[in-house]
């Protein structure tokens, strides 16, 4: 499926920052402040292939008590990157639609951008702990961390295992064997309305829905 037109405006999303209350400190410590990611590659591996496109979007609050989802899906940081080498699949730009060639020109460098998402994941966070969070985790933790650790002038935000599997939780909630556990299994309760288009911003943002539907859902535990 190729990436849907989007106009100007949702491509300018990168940092916009609404009114937002600090994250305070728990009775049991600091609270984990997640973040929806995205990412868009021209292949299946950091090094050889590149980030081409990634999107973090603010996905709620876990205390250790209360989870609080966002009333709103406009916190996102969203960028389009300059390749790191010559090496590409095909099919994987058939994909996302993204034209390399324009990004081998016009793109972010790496230093820059994910420097920038650093420092704002950690102003998003305050005194929170970030976790990311992935559906499947291990592709997007992949990418994310080797980029964050290669190119951030600060590291990574999440450290070295700050994260979060939506694929695991449904499995455990729903008892489903991990091989069951794909999007395709969803329940149709936990599903979200809106479009997956293989847009960083779109995918982020229907992931993190995803993700607060299942963290409030009671599961089949009972």
């Amino acid at each position: 499926m190729k990436w849907a037109h989007h106009d100007e405006t949702r491509l300018c999303m990168s940092d916009i920052v609404p009114d937002r209350a600090p994250i305070k400190p728990s009775s049991r410590g600091r609270a984990d402040v997640y973040f929806s990611a995205d990412i868009e590659t021209d292949g299946p591996i950091p090094g050889p292939y590149s980030m081409l496109s990634f999107a973090l979007v603010y996905a709620g609050t876990f205390d250790g008590h209360h989870f609080s989802r966002p009333s709103h899906y406009r916190q996102v940081f969203y960028k389009e990157l300059r390749p790191i080498s010559c090496d590409f699949e095909v099919e994987a730009l058939q994909i996302n639609g993204l034209d390399r060639d324009r990004l081998c020109r016009e793109g972010i460098s790496p230093q820059k951008a994910m420097t920038e998402a650093s420092k704002w994941i950690k102003e998003m966070s305050g005194e929170g702990t970030p976790v990311l969070v992935a559906y499947p985790l291990s592709f997007d933790w992949s990418w994310l961390y080797w980029y964050f650790v290669k190119y951030s002038a600060d590291g990574s935000p999440f450290n070295y295992s700050g994260c979060y599997d939506i694929k695991t939780a449904l499995s455990v909630k729903a008892r489903l064997p991990i091989s069951e556990s794909g999007r395709s299994k969803l329940p149709s309760s936990l599903r979200t309305l809106h479009a997956h288009t293989h847009h960083a911003t779109d995918d982020a943002i229907e992931q993190a829905q995803i993700f607060a539907n299942i963290f409030e859902w009671r599961g089949n535990n009972e």
